[in-house]
């Protein structure tokens, strides 16, 4: 752990989900998600992913298909299967990973450079040239397969892939030296700025540390736009701008960079980006990137610099519902953002929003069987838009069929561009690595479900955990101390900040009340047998909205615990429609145990208002004086929605007295 980072985050020797909420997750990941993802990938029928490397490698004749970032997501599926190899080795998955590391390690040039397209088109003795399209995603492609030659090495041993990776990381180098212009043009959707410091601390060869380094010289020297970050150079940011994959996946690996130099001036830069984001930008469900389509930035009295963007954070507190773009990626971008943050700062404020993010935008980005999924995540989905779209998976670079009718937005199996898909899988496969961190000041444990950890110190003091929670439908969790090697170390809970009025025990004797958004502390010597219990209220809660958040404007969302809550159509009475039905101010809520297609989940329900029928076409209309009906509402967890076919959907509902 370098000087600058204050948390160690726990691997998969130290912690794992073993039973409880992320407990199931882990095993509908291992059992379902990976395996039915790799039938998909290597299906030529369903996907050209691994045909296109077969080709590359000579070992089967014809062209390129797909968009030209598929390496790049073939690669994340590839991360996710090394880490369930370490979770949860099975021979078959060994073999398939081995033979597909010995299959991309065929594939790259002499001087590094692996992009299936170009390597293609030369066997095929067409025109191909490195770099020469920014929307190649070239360098996209490259950081992935460091990240995963990586995590290759230190699962298996085996160089083959972090040879690669190094081979990689040499072109790349070449391009920071001699064509710094070819390689900020290309560097969209950063991966390799993560990447390379990946490759640092597993070979500890400070040119990748420098390569970092590199990477934000060439960027800031750059003349580019807002939707790549770039317009201005990253120190005189004081706002998060353009598309959100792009964004946060570049601060995410500038987070790693400040880890490693202890560039102060760089991590506030950093603080008040992301706090730009989650005080301004941030969805209630934690997605980011509210724009299909927009200008940066907007309204801007320097119309020179203004220029669009595309699947973008907007404007402070422009968050559209029905049109929100939310991209299933981006929102794991945030993901790695925050962890990061976490890690060099120990807030729990960054883990709070991990929270947010995991228990509903991540888990509505793949279904409740674990085998289809969304690109974007929007908050309201209603029938009859009189506009069209884009479906989920297209980026507008590749032709995809004309997009479904509003109220059928459904999760794929398989979508044209499958960025999303792997990325939550190698997400959901590595989650256990969020649930807790080590460092001097003790044990930090920041997410709740199930989970088993030990945490070794140097020093020679552990202290191993079993938690017993039903979360995050029930607010009692409780640790068992399994190990207590020379007392343990002090134990350090998160609350999160939602969590008012939350108590802690030790024993069964009352600790002072712990504080909401901190980490509360237990600092004592260790028994094996000692059991610790957080309790974290639950009410249902009522949200509003930011006055300036036009859309929320005489709307509400219910909450509960880290759950955000949605109403479905599939849920209404014959002769209800989604936009008649309004929350009242003061109505009681209360909860059940219920299900949605045989998964186990709570359920709010309570008195809702049936707002007259409005069937016309007018713009505006005169508002109608009959009186308002009155039926029981069932909302159902935001990510657990679209699994019971076509529906519409709504996050937030109109406010009445």
């Amino acid at each position: 752990m370098t000087a600058s980072v204050r948390l160690k985050p726990l691997g998969a020797a130290d912690a794992r989900w073993a039973r409880g909420f992320w407990g199931g997750v882990h095993d509908r990941t291992r059992a379902t998600t990976v395996p039915d993802m790799w039938r998909a990938l290597s299906d030529p029928a369903v996907s050209p992913a691994l045909r296109n490397f077969r080709i590359a490698a000579g070992a089967e004749e014809g062209g390129h298909e797909g968009p030209p970032f598929m390496d790049g997501d073939f690669y994340k599926w590839l991360e996710a299967a090394i880490a369930q190899l370490e979770t949860d080795p099975e021979p078959w998955l060994a073999e398939t990973v081995e033979d597909l590391a010995q299959l991309i390690a065929s594939v790259q040039r002499e001087d590094g450079y692996l992009h299936t397209p170009t390597i293609i088109a030369a066997r095929n003795d067409e025109e191909a040239t490195a770099l020469a399209d920014r929307f190649n995603f070239e360098t996209y492609n490259l950081g992935h397969l460091i990240t995963a030659g990586v995590r290759h090495y230190e699962v298996t041993g085996s160089t083959t892939l972090l040879d690669a990776a190094k081979g990689a990381a040499s072109f790349l180098e070449d391009l920071a030296t001699n064509k710094p212009l070819e390689l900020a043009r290309s560097a969209i959707c950063p991966s390799h700025y993560m990447a390379v410091i990946d490759l640092y601390r597993a070979t500890a060869d400070e040119q990748y540390l420098r390569l970092a380094e590199a990477f934000l010289r060439v960027r800031d020297d750059f003349d580019g736009g807002d939707d790549n970050q770039d317009r201005l150079p990253v120190r005189e940011q004081v706002v998060v701008a353009g598309h959100a994959v792009r964004a946060n996946y570049l601060y995410a690996g500038l987070a790693d960079l400040v880890a490693e130099t202890g560039d102060t001036e760089l991590q506030g830069v950093l603080e008040n980006l992301w706090s730009d984001v989650v005080d301004t930008k941030l969805y209630v469900t934690g997605g980011c990137g509210a724009l299909y389509d927009g200008a940066s930035p907007d309204g801007s009295p320097w119309q020179d610099q203004i220029s669009r963007v595309h699947q973008a954070y907007g404007r402070a507190y422009q968050l559209p519902h029905t049109t929100a773009h939310s991209e299933t990626c981006a929102n794991i971008g945030m993901i790695l953002w925050s962890e990061r943050m976490l890690s060099l700062t120990g807030d729990a404020k960054y883990a709070d929003v991990i929270e947010r993010i995991a228990f509903n935008t991540l888990l509505a980005g793949i279904s409740l069987g674990g085998t289809e999924y969304f690109y974007t995540n929007p908050l309201r989905q209603v029938r009859d838009l009189p506009f069209a779209l884009r479906r989920p998976g297209d980026t507008g670079l590749h032709p995809v069929p004309p997009p479904p009718p509003s109220d059928e937005r459904l999760r794929e199996r398989y979508l044209s561009c499958f960025c999303c898909p792997p990325n939550v899988a190698r997400t959901l496969a590595r989650f256990h690595e969020r649930a807790a961190s080590v460092s001097a000041d003790g044990l930090f444990v920041h997410q709740y479900g199930g989970s088993d950890i030990r945490s070794p110190r140097d020093d020679g003091r552990l202290l191993g955990l079993r938690e017993e929670s039903d979360y995050p439908w029930d607010g009692r969790i409780a640790f068992t101390v399994t190990e207590a090697t020379e007392g343990g170390m002090p134990l350090h809970l998160r609350v999160p900040g939602w969590a008012a009025e939350a108590t802690l025990e030790v024993n069964g004797a009352a600790l002072p009340a712990p504080t909401p958004g901190t980490y509360a502390v237990v600092d004592r010597r260790w028994e094996v047998g000692d059991v610790v219990v957080l309790t974290l209220p639950m009410p249902v809660r009522v949200l509003r909205g930011h006055r300036l958040a036009e859309e929320l404007t005489g709307q509400v969302a219910v909450q509960r615990g880290p759950v955000v809550y949605c109403l479905e159509s599939s849920d209404l009475p014959d002769g209800v429609t989604l936009e008649q039905v309004a929350l009242r101010r003061g109505a009681e809520l209360h909860v059940r145990e219920s299900e949605v297609e045989g998964h186990r989940l709570i359920e709010v329900r309570g008195e809702a208002a049936v707002l007259p029928v409005d069937d016309g076409d007018e713009l505006y209309a005169d508002l109608e004086r009959a009186d308002l009906g009155t039926f029981e509402v069932r909302l159902i967890p935001y990510f657990a929605w679209g699994n019971r076919g076509a529906s519409e959907m709504s996050v937030w509902l109109p406010l009445v007295w």
